[in-house]
C-alpha cells in the first residue's frame, strides 16, 4: 500500500495489466464456450434439421459435407495442428505422439466407436449397436471438447479453424448416427434427444478442460499432437474409404474439388494465423 503511495504510476500500470489479462481470459473463455456449443449442440441440431429433407437431398448434402470435412481435417492436421505443436516440441516428439494418437484412436474405434457395421450379421446387431453408438459418441465428443479448449488456449485463430473442422466432420457423422438409431427402432425425436445428450459431453469436457489446461499449459502441445492424430485418423480411416465407394467420374471430381476447398479454407486460416 505504501509502495503505491510513493509510486502510483507503477501500481496503476500493474492494475491495468492485470485487468487486461482478466478481460482477455474472459474473452477466450466466451469464445471457447461458443465454439463448444456450436461443435456439440449446434452440429447435432443442424444435422437433425437436415432430416427434414427428402431422402434424395439428404443423401447429397451429407455426402458433400463429408467430402468437405475430409479436406478440412487433413488441412487442420497437416497445416495447422502439427506445425503448432512443433513450435513448442521437437519434431521427433510430435511424430511420436502423433503415432501414439493414431494407435489409440484405432483401438478406441475398435472397442467403443462402433458407428456402423458392414457384415451379414448387421441386422441382429442393430439393437446392440445403438447404445454403443451413443456411448462411443459421448467419448468422441468429449475428446473434441478438450481439443477445442486446448486450441483456443493456444490462440483464437487456431481455435476457430479447429472448431470449423470439428463441426464439418461431426455433421455427416451425426447424420449417420441418426440413421442407425432410427433403424434400431428409435423415433426421430428420441434419436435427436440421445444425440444431443452425447453431443453435450463436448461442452462439459471442454469447459472443464479449459480451467485445467489454463493451469497446466505444458500439456497443450501434446494434446494438439493427439488432436492431429484424431483428425488424420478420421479423414484417412473413415471419410476417404467412404468416398472411394463412389466411382463415377463426376462424383469423383466433386470429391476432389470439395477436398481441395476444405484444405484451402484451412490454408487461408493458417496463413492469417502465421507467427
Amino acid at each position: 500500500m505504501l509502495h503505491c503511495i510513493f509510486y502510483p504510476y507503477f501500481c496503476i500500470r500493474k492494475i491495468e495489466t492485470e485487468l487486461t489479462s482478466k478481460i482477455l481470459s474472459m474473452k477466450i473463455l466466451l469464445y471457447t464456450i461458443l465454439a463448444l456449443t456450436a461443435a456439440s449442440v449446434g452440429s447435432v441440431i443442424l444435422s437433425g434439421s437436415l432430416l427434414l429433407l427428402n431422402n434424395k437431398w439428404l443423401g447429397k448434402v451429407s455426402s458433400y459435407l463429408l467430402y468437405l470435412a475430409g479436406g478440412t481435417l487433413l488441412g487442420s492436421a497437416l497445416l495447422g495442428l502439427i506445425p503448432e505443436a512443433t513450435e513448442t516440441l521437437d519434431i521427433h516428439t510430435v511424430m511420436l505422439w502423433l503415432l501414439i494418437g493414431l494407435i489409440l484412436f484405432f483401438l478406441l474405434e475398435k472397442i467403443i466407436l462402433w458407428r456402423t457395421c458392414h457384415n451379414e450379421n448387421c441386422e441382429r446387431q442393430n439393437h446392440a449397436a445403438a447404445p454403443m453408438i451413443i456411448i462411443g459418441d459421448a467419448f468422441h465428443n468429449a475428446i473434441d471438447g478438450v481439443v477445442i479448449a486446448a486450441s483456443f488456449l493456444t490462440s483464437v485463430e487456431l481455435g476457430i479453424f479447429v472448431t470449423t473442422s470439428v463441426v464439418l466432420h461431426e455433421i455427416p457423422q451425426e447424420l449417420g448416427d441418426f440413421g442407425i438409431l432410427i433403424k434400431s427402432g428409435y423415433s426421430r425425436k428420441k434419436a435427436l434427444f440421445y444425440n444431443l445428450l452425447s453431443g453435450s459431453s463436448a461442452l462439459v469436457a471442454g469447459i472443464a478442460a479449459y480451467f485445467v489446461l489454463d493451469i497446466i499449459q505444458t500439456f497443450i502441445p501434446y494434446i494438439i499432437a493427439i488432436a492431429a492424430a484424431s483428425f488424420l485418423y478420421v479423414s484417412l480411416a473413415d471419410l476417404i474409404p467412404e468416398m472411394h465407394k463412389e466411382t463415377k467420374p463426376k462424383e469423383s471430381l466433386i470429391q476432389i474439388l470439395l477436398i481441395l476447398t476444405g484444405i484451402a479454407i484451412i490454408f487461408i486460416s493458417t496463413g492469417e494465423h502465421a507467427h
